[in-house]
């Protein structure tokens, strides 16, 4: 099995609890990876997050600093065993993702944690863990891959 982390929308805090929860020290096991659906905000975020687990960014609409050059605004790729689309306002998805064979779309920008399945795709907005915007709460997301069909759990890290 291997666990990966999801987190969006930073836009330029790292929470101490976000980091807790992706290590494990918040009572969980550390993940294995880290997806970030875009917003990043500032660079040094990416490299904390290398820290604790390989990263996987994108490029979301406030990430347009120099540094964001190196972000694709999509990406996709297989982890244990999941084939995973990445981008950051999910709206945009312009393909049938079913039809395409992806098992999971990661995507952000609403703020607002999702999962849902269509079609045998999991859909995941793993919420924001940066400034908390309306009274949403401030969530990132864990998914589980590697045996039969991923599974997603949010993890609200301050209500």
């Amino acid at each position: 099995m291997m666990r990966i982390g999801v987190i969006s929308d930073t836009h330029g805090l790292l929470r101490p609890e976000a980091i807790a929860a992706l290590a494990g020290t918040a009572g969980a096991a550390p993940v294995d990876h880290i997806l970030h659906g875009g917003d990043i905000g500032r660079e040094e975020i990416v490299d904390a997050l290398e820290r604790i687990a390989p990263v996987t960014a994108i490029r979301g609409n406030i990430d347009t600093a120099g540094w964001c050059a190196r972000l694709p605004e999509t990406v996709d790729l297989d982890l244990g065993g999941l084939r995973i689309h990445m981008r950051h306002d999910r709206k945009t998805l312009d393909f049938d993702a079913a039809a395409r064979g992806i098992d999971v779309v990661i995507s952000g920008h609403s703020h607002r944690p999702l999962i849902e399945t269509s079609r045998n795709v999991l859909y995941l907005n793993p919420g924001s863990a940066g400034p908390r915007r309306f009274k949403l709460p401030i969530t990132l997301a864990f998914l589980q891959a590697g045996q039969g069909a991923p599974r997603a759990d949010l993890c609200t890290i301050i209500d």
